[in-house]
């Protein structure tokens, strides 16, 4: 699995197709975040800003490889195996501005609660974001692959569904990354962190579960 996730990894870099998400997400944290903010507000809206992303990367990396370059290798391997690869190169890039966005808010945030009255202990706000945003890249990766091939193949249909359902899954309760960001958006209020475990395992799971759906239907569609 290790030198098709390099391969797959190695054609997201050399198509630079991994350049407009990223940079979206860059102007995001540029807008949002501004120094002497309270940390945990800020985390949370960092972590939330890698949802539409997480499922961006995944669709890039579900559909950039030529249909004949992606046949040999769904022939040599499998076309699971081959799909999986692509999950978790996407998985993977996603994780590089996830880091990058906690440890800016990290450095321009006042870690202090909302009203800056009480003082917030940086290191658990870090592993808080942390956690944050690996539910949102988690959450949005589950996004992206039911978005995408071999769910669906419609350009049209899949992004107008995959950006409504990343919206959803950032506002409606059931999401675990809802209740990651909210979780620091609250604790902000007093100056109380909160590791969301419970919405990382969970988010984790539904992540788990899309990623073997969409590869057993690759396979049926071969």
């Amino acid at each position: 699995m290790k030198p098709l996730v390099r391969y797959q990894t190695a054609l997201l870099l050399r198509s630079q197709r991994w350049l407009a998400p990223v940079l979206v997400y860059v102007a995001f944290l540029g807008i949002g975040v501004q120094a002497g903010e309270p940390v945990l507000d800020s985390m949370g809206y960092a972590a939330a800003g890698l949802l539409p992303v997480a499922a961006w990367l995944v669709r890039v990396c579900v559909t950039q490889e030529p249909d004949a370059a992606r046949a040999c290798a769904a022939a040599a391997v499998g076309p699971a195996r081959v799909h999986l690869a692509s999950l978790l190169a996407a998985v993977g890039a996603a994780a590089v501005p996830a880091l990058a966005g906690t440890a800016y808010v990290a450095v321009a945030s006042n870690p202090a609660s909302g009203d800056h009255k009480v003082a917030v202990p940086l290191g658990s706000a870090i592993v808080a974001g942390l956690v944050a945003a690996g539910v949102c890249v988690l959450t949005g990766a589950a996004v992206g692959a039911l978005g995408s091939r071999p769910v669906l193949y419609g350009r049209g249909w899949s992004l107008t569904l995959t950006a409504l359902a990343a919206l959803l899954t950032l506002v409606l309760a059931p999401s675990p990354a809802q209740y990651a960001v909210h979780d620091l958006v609250t604790g902000s209020r007093t100056g109380a962190v909160h590791v969301a475990l419970v919405p990382l395992a969970a988010a984790a799971v539904l992540a788990a579960a899309a990623a073997a759906a969409v590869c057993a239907l690759s396979s049926r569609r071969r």
